[in-house]
């Protein structure tokens, strides 16, 4: 069983948790072509591209100049430690021990708009770069003709290895629509957190987003290995409804936020 998750467009760089483990991305080379087409965006036309303001804008035309194909500890860090958003508040992985860095390692994915995938361990330099923008290629119009193709050849050769054979997915739209679901071979099942507010149950985007990596970090450290087992999920008040769930999602819904 693998989960995915979403990348997060915070990044912190300056935090220490000792962590000398770590491998390479391992679509490296395919993220250094893309770093090729940005850099021939200016810091304005950046700005376009990415619906992001100047400040934004000029501070990734700088990092596309210095990204380096050679990624080591001192130009780059591991993935799940260096993302900061939401989701990543929630997996925690500063906490992990090195069993459970080894079993996320080998369970664990994080999709991405520059390095397609990546394994919890792998060492990513700074950058900005969405699954959704329309960033023009050699492979066509946008990041899913570049990756769609690759992630899920990817994806289907690591079912393979694994005993059982689904994808949870805890990532967003924007990047589970890298998957190309129709030649997916294995099984899709999507946990669903929503919250009780004006008389009925709803997602909202922020606490779903913790939620998932709290579900991730739930998994990591339990080994939970079957759709069965991710039912016992009751991190920060959230209960499973068998009631509004199918074979293709989970809901997990709570009262209090």
């Amino acid at each position: 069983m693998i989960t995915i998750l979403s990348p997060a467009k915070t990044l912190d760089f300056n935090r220490d948790y000792k962590i000398e483990k770590y491998t390479e991305p391992l679509f490296k080379k395919e993220a250094f072509q893309l770093i090729k087409e940005l850099r021939r965006y200016s810091p304005e036309e950046l700005s376009g591209l990415m619906k992001i303001n100047q400040e934004l804008s000029e501070l990734n035309f700088f990092r596309n100049m210095e990204f380096d194909i050679d990624h080591n500890l001192s130009n780059a860090k591991q993935a799940a430690l260096t993302f900061h958003g939401a989701v990543y508040q929630g997996l925690r992985a500063e906490g992990f021990n090195e069993e459970q860095f080894d079993y996320a390692q080998e369970h664990l994915r994080i999709l991405s708009g520059l390095y397609g995938v990546l394994r919890p361990l792998d060492i990513i330099q700074a950058f900005r770069l969405e699954m959704g923008i329309k960033l023009k290629n050699r492979k066509g119009k946008d990041l899913y003709d570049f990756w769609k193709v690759k992630i899920t050849d990817y994806f289907n050769k690591e079912m393979i290895s694994q005993k059982n054979q689904t994808l949870i997915n805890l990532a967003s739209n924007e990047y589970f629509t890298a998957i190309d679901t129709k030649n997916f071979n294995g099984n899709i099942i999507t946990p669903v957190f929503k919250e009780y507010k004006q008389g009925k149950y709803k997602v909202i985007a922020i606490y779903a987003k913790r939620a998932r990596g709290l579900m991730a970090k739930y998994i990591i450290e339990n080994k939970i290995d079957s759709v069965e087992g991710l039912k016992g999920f009751e991190e920060e008040g959230y209960v499973f409804e068998e009631g509004m769930s199918n074979d293709r999602e989970l809901i997990f819904t709570r009262n209090k936020f």
